[in-house]
């Protein structure tokens, strides 16, 4: 599989990032099978906008967590690691929480909407995908191809 990472600069070799802000599937590298998305990641970097692609193998033998669509489990899941609560994964892969979702997240974490009501607000959002590398030896996976500037 075809994989996408949108930075600044180009990444021939990955690495776990474990700073920052929490993200949905929480520290570690992601990438992206839509190109389209890996572009827009990109272009949000101040200075320089590149996009890396990377050939993917899955490894059976690594702890991973696949989320094939928004569900009940995902929303936990991603509102788990938004509050910077670790998990055991290797990789974690599934739909991305963009900040419109981020947003109903957050509504739904205050008790401002009901799961039902972010269920109602997500339903008609445009496809995403990210799979996020979190620990060093799932990075053994992911092989670097190239990479361009926008």
């Amino acid at each position: 599989m075809t994989l996408y990472h949108g930075s600044n600069v180009i990444v021939q070799e990955p690495k776990v990032l474990t700073n920052g802000y929490y993200k949905d599937f929480g520290y570690g590298f992601y990438c992206t099978n839509l190109e389209k998305q890996a572009v827009r990641w990109a272009l949000t970097k101040r200075k320089g906008h590149v996009v890396n692609v990377y050939e993917y193998e899955k490894q059976e033998n690594l702890n991973i967590c696949e989320f094939a669509e928004m569900t009940e489990e995902w929303l936990d899941f991603v509102v788990d690691c938004r509050r910077g609560i670790e998990h055991n994964y290797d990789i974690v892969e599934g739909p991305m929480a963009d900040d419109t979702i981020w947003d109903y997240i957050e509504d739904f974490v205050r008790g401002n909407i009901s799961r039902e009501a972010f269920w109602a607000l997500v339903k008609f959002k445009y496809p995403t995908h990210q799979i996020v590398f979190c620990t060093e030896k799932s990075l053994v996976s992911l092989k670097f191809e190239r990479s361009y500037a926008l």
